[in-house]
Parts: C-alpha cells; sequence; structure tokens
C-alpha cells in the first residue's frame, strides 16, 4: 500500500508577498519541502531575508520585485517566474494590502488599489501560469483568502470585498481546470501574529474578544500555515479542488 506524498522535490513554486509574514512563513515551508522557490516582493531586494533563510536551511531560492497594482508588472513577473527555475508548478497568491476607513470616506483610489492588488493580481498570475499548467496537465495553486472571505469586518470594505472574491475566483478556477488535472484551493489564515495584526494584538479589548472566540485558546503563528501550504502544493491533495481551507485554530467553529 502507498503512503501519501507530500514531498515537493523536483518542484518550483512561485510565491508573492514572500518578504514577511505569512509569505515568508509559506515560501520557507515549501523550500523545507523540497520546491524550488521564487520569492516575490513589491520592492527589489525585500525578499533577500527570505532567500537567505532558505538557502541556510539548504534549499534554493531566488527573488524578483513586482508593483501587484500595475497589470504589466504582474505579466511581467509570471514570465520572469517561469524563466527562473523553469516552469511554475505551485502558484501561491499571497501578496495583498488593506486600507482603513469608514464606508462613507473610503477614498475610490484607496478602494482601486486593494482591488488590484488583492484580486486582480491573483487573476492574472493564476491565468498567466495556469495557461501553462493547463497545457501540461499538472498544477497546484493556492490562494490565500481570510477569515474575511465568510465575514464582512469593520472599516474594510475593499479588503473584504477581494477576499470574497478570491474565495469565488478558486472556485471559478477550479471548475474549468480540474479537468486539466489542475487544483486550485485557497487557505484562509485565522488570526495570525503577523505586523499586520499588531494593532489588534495591542488592543487589550480587542485581543481578549479575539481570544476568547478561538478554540486553540491562543493567536497563530505564521509557521501553523506551513503544513496547509505543503499539503495543498503536493500530490497528497490530488482530489481536492476549490476548497477554502480556514487555518484558523477553530475560530469559524465558534
Amino acid at each position: 500500500m502507498s503512503k501519501p506524498d507530500f514531498g515537493l522535490v523536483d518542484k518550483v513554486a512561485l510565491v508573492t508577498g514572500a518578504s514577511r509574514g505569512i509569505g515568508q512563513a509559506l515560501a520557507m515551508g515549501l523550500a523545507a519541502a523540497g520546491a524550488k522557490v521564487v520569492c516575490a516582493a513589491s520592492r527589489v531586494g525585500g525578499c533577500q531575508e527570505t532567500v537567505s533563510k532558505i538557502e541556510q536551511a539548504g534549499g534554493t531560492a531566488t527573488e524578483l520585485a513586482a508593483d501587484l497594482s500595475d497589470a504589466s508588472a504582474v505579466v511581467a513577473l509570471a514570465e520572469q517566474a517561469q524563466a527562473a527555475f523553469g516552469e511554475i508548478d505551485i502558484l501561491v497568491n499571497n501578496g495583498g494590502t488593506i486600507y482603513r476607513s469608514p464606508a462613507v470616506e473610503y477614498p475610490l483610489e484607496a478602494w482601486q488599489n486593494v482591488l488590484q492588488v488583492n484580486l486582480d493580481a491573483t487573476f492574472i498570475l493564476c491565468q498567466q501560469i495556469g495557461k501553462s499548467m493547463v497545457a501540461r496537465q499538472q498544477g497546484k495553486i493556492i490562494n490565500i483568502a481570510s477569515m474575511l472571505s465568510y465575514s464582512g469586518g469593520i472599516t474594510v470594505p475593499a479588503y473584504t470585498a477581494s477576499k470574497h472574491a478570491v474565495a469565488g475566483l478558486t472556485k471559478a478556477l477550479a471548475n474549468e481546470w480540474g479537468q486539466h488535472n489542475v487544483q486550485v484551493n485557497a487557505i484562509a489564515p485565522g488570526y495570525i501574529r503577523t505586523d499586520n495584526t499588531q494593532a489588534l494584538q495591542d488592543d487589550p479589548e480587542r485581543s481578549t474578544e479575539i481570544l476568547k472566540r478561538i478554540p486553540a485558546a491562543r493567536w497563530g503563528e505564521t509557521a501553523d500555515l506551513q503544513g496547509a501550504a505543503v499539503f495543498l502544493a503536493s500530490s497528497a491533495s490530488n482530489y481536492i479542488n476549490g476548497h477554502i481551507l480556514a487555518v484558523d485554530g477553530g475560530f469559524l467553529a465558534r
């Protein structure tokens, strides 16, 4: 009886937003499982630390930079990533941004920027790299959704709209590409301890409210997401498609 294969040796991955936090952890997790990782950031040199950590651990990685709000730059990123180590086997759309403002005052420019970075760039990379996956009849795409793919949040209408859309896009692409042996899934991180959530962590009242709703009784660490990413990137998940996997310590169960 054969055992499930969670290894990623000889696979090439592209991870956006890999300079820090969740993206850095995902890139390191995929590399630890054997993948060669193309780490992308919004600025040149942004992934230097991530690449260094992967190489120090014995892995293989390189870095690229692109402004995800610029569609032409995203297309160029796809081309450059495919030239780095060869065809991309695993695409992780993690790069994103958030803007907080009451809806009645929300600037249209901020709305458009959040949607361009979080949704447009995700679709463009899925399209540009996905067509090669479809042609080769194999590939794994992992989009990063959010707890706000399920609920509305407060003062983050653009972010919430984008993350609901990412969940929907994940299902739409799974419907089209599943027949070509391309699995498109998403991870919805819960409350993870990163600089993006620092304000919530530092707010005693809000942090207490959040912890009360997490059965695991702790904030998540970025490393808690690595297993889910490796699973969805490996052949062990070949019959999983169009799924949004919440890694939230049980937050949604409450």
